[in-house]
């Protein structure tokens, strides 16, 4: 049986049960109806679907009998004050209608005149990565129609919907995650073929954040939301204010020389711990240290053990957190670096009482791996890397907080 199945541009979205126009998230990618249409193309010919994009999206088509029909699944697109009825312009496509088809993705259904071809269907962006999906069908018999209906197999599409809750640290359990996209602003970070470090991981932090927004047991913020400069005292801070129960902070790596490739998971390295300390307890404003502690009159010693003592519980949970992410990671087919668990002193690991990360998605400077984060669909595939990497933590660290209590 043949089928025909594209995988175009990805972004992470869930179409919710209730009707089109009361979707609790609004899609990553707008419909655009005045481009937008259904219409024969000659007397007695076949019809043309249009469907004018944002951005892209991936996307399957396929046609099913009894009736006949067109069907194409896509990652949520916002149809919101859009009348699909709107669309025909002709006859051979009779209706259309748009709704959920499994948690992240809809589904568009064509009731057609009669059996008809796919002959045609493409994903085409522009420069400004906005996309014009076409579908074209000519008139075929109902023995052909039937032989060529029927979904496509595919496990990126068939899997089972994913758990809308996972356990977590959260009295309510909720997990509260801080992600952090490195730099921006004035510090564009690393700088190769034109794209900047800063620039890419705001695309990606603001995906994994719909990600595990739509994914459900998430409660996401992040310490910027535009290309503006955050210092790195700032972004732990930011991670206190919201009462993270852990903090990512993302980058992309870069190599003057050679060739390097895949995801690198970083902790706190031991020996920047005590550096880490002085310097936190240096700072005139204490109030954000550690959660729930007010340390304005605490003098620079007792600071200094209240730190040692949180690190004390925050280690091991950090270790444990870099070890599930790079397991979610591998599991969802990304490439990690042959050594993908480090240790650094890098600021943003310094909140001594938040289980935080560093995650280096890949090496900029490296052109296979520009090119991967270029690509929405492996950006997506790091995301739920990422995504499920937090979930066996959550549940994990869960676990053991009894045991941490003892």
């Amino acid at each position: 049986m043949r089928h025909i199945l594209r995988l175009a541009a990805i972004l992470a979205a869930t179409l919710t049960a209730a009707p089109v126009a009361a979707q609790e998230l609004g899609g990553l990618a707008r419909l655009d109806a005045s481009q937008s249409y259904a219409r024969d193309l000659r007397p007695g010919g076949g019809t043309e679907l249009r469907l004018a994009l944002s951005q892209g999206v991936p996307w399957r088509v396929f046609t099913l009998d009894d009736p006949a029909r067109l069907v194409l699944d896509f990652r949520e697109v916002d149809w919101s004050g859009v009348d699909p009825a709107t669309l025909l312009r002709g006859e051979r496509v009779q209706a259309i209608r748009v709704g959920p088809y499994r948690p992240g993705w809809s589904r568009l259904t064509a009731d057609l005149s009669g059996p008809m071809e796919v002959t045609r269907a493409d994903l085409r962006l522009d420069a400004a990565s906005a996309g014009m999906l076409t579908v074209a069908l000519e008139p075929t018999d109902d023995e052909t129609f039937a032989d060529l209906s029927g979904p496509p197999r595919d496990a990126r599409w068939d899997l089972p919907a994913p758990a809308r809750t996972a356990p977590a640290p959260g009295p309510d359990g909720i997990l509260k995650v801080v992600l952090d996209p490195g730099h921006g602003g004035v510090d564009p970070g690393a700088e190769h073929g034109g794209a900047t470090e800063a620039q890419l991981m705001l695309t990606f932090a603001r995906e994994l954040k719909e990600m595990l927004l739509r994914s459900g047991g998430f409660d996401v913020v992040m310490t910027r939301e535009a290309d503006a400069f955050v210092s790195l005292e700032a972004r732990v801070a930011a991670a206190h204010r919201a009462g993270a129960d852990v903090f990512l902070s993302l980058h992309a790596d870069a190599i003057e020389e050679g060739v390097a490739r895949g995801a690198t998971v970083y902790m706190l390295a031991r020996d920047a711990q005590d550096a880490a300390t002085r310097a936190l307890v240096e700072r005139h404003e204490r109030g954000e240290i550690l959660t729930g502690v007010d340390l304005s009159e605490a003098d620079d010693h007792v600071a200094d053990v209240l730190m040692d003592l949180a690190r004390l519980d925050t280690q091991p949970r950090s270790r444990a957190l870099a070890e599930a992410l790079v397991s979610g990671i591998k599991g969802a087919s990304v490439n990690v670096h042959k050594h993908p668990i480090r240790q650094a002193g890098f600021s943003v690991l310094k909140a001594a009482d938040i289980p935080s990360a560093l995650i280096e998605v890949g090496f900029l400077s490296t052109d296979a791996e520009l090119a991967n984060m270029l690509d929405p669909e492996w950006r997506a595939g790091m995301a739920a890397g990422i995504r499920d990497g937090l979930r066996a933590w959550a549940a994990d660290d869960a676990a053991l907080a009894d045991l941490r209590r003892r």
